[in-house]
């Protein structure tokens, strides 16, 4: 008798649990939140903020600050102009009637060329973003520069989201793939 209270328990939590998990799954093909360009443009400030309140900077460290705070701004800047290129192009071949003279979905050498050239824009921004960012790096003590670490890989993974470009899987971001490649 208790073996059999027990398995129907078991059971009924069971189903119980699939039912919960199963209302918890917002539906796949449900309108999703996009954010737009001013929420977009808040949150690169917000993780900003978060990034220079962590670090908690020195006097001496807070000289370097603009150039760090600059460059970020110009890859989100980046970033946002090619996920608004991106989406005018979806748009775009979503509204074209038939004998318009809208461009043809671009075949495979045109989407290398076209990603090639992304990731040509995306390197010399990174590396701007390096160079401005080596001299504060250079002047933080231990700890700064494991929470730079950390808070960079987080302003990153917020930002994830669709039309991240090729190797861009989840957890990546606008601002670099990973700041400490020796892991």
């Amino acid at each position: 008798m208790m073996k059999t209270i027990l398995a129907g328990t078991v059971a009924l939590t069971l189903a119980g649990a699939g039912l919960a998990l199963a209302q918890q799954t917002p539906p796949r093909d449900g309108p999703r939140w996009r954010p737009n360009a001013e929420d977009a443009a808040i949150m690169v400030d917000a993780r900003i903020a978060a990034l220079k309140t962590g670090l908690k900077l020195t006097a001496d460290q807070e000289k370097h600050w603009p150039a760090v705070e600059a460059a970020i701004r110009d890859l989100a800047k980046q970033r946002a102009d090619r996920r608004k290129e991106f989406s005018d192009r979806m748009a775009a071949r979503r509204n074209a009637q038939p004998g318009d003279n809208t461009p043809a979905r671009p075949d495979a050498i045109d989407r290398l060329r076209r990603g090639a050239d992304a990731m040509t824009t995306r390197a010399a921004t990174l590396k701007k973003l390096a160079d401005a960012t080596e001299p504060l790096y250079k002047s933080l003590d231990d700890n700064q520069k494991r929470r730079f670490g950390f808070l960079m890989r987080m302003g990153a993974r917020a930002d994830a989201g669709p039309g991240r470009g090729p190797g861009n899987g989840p957890g990546r971001g606008h601002w670099q793939r990973r700041v400490d490649n020796d892991r």
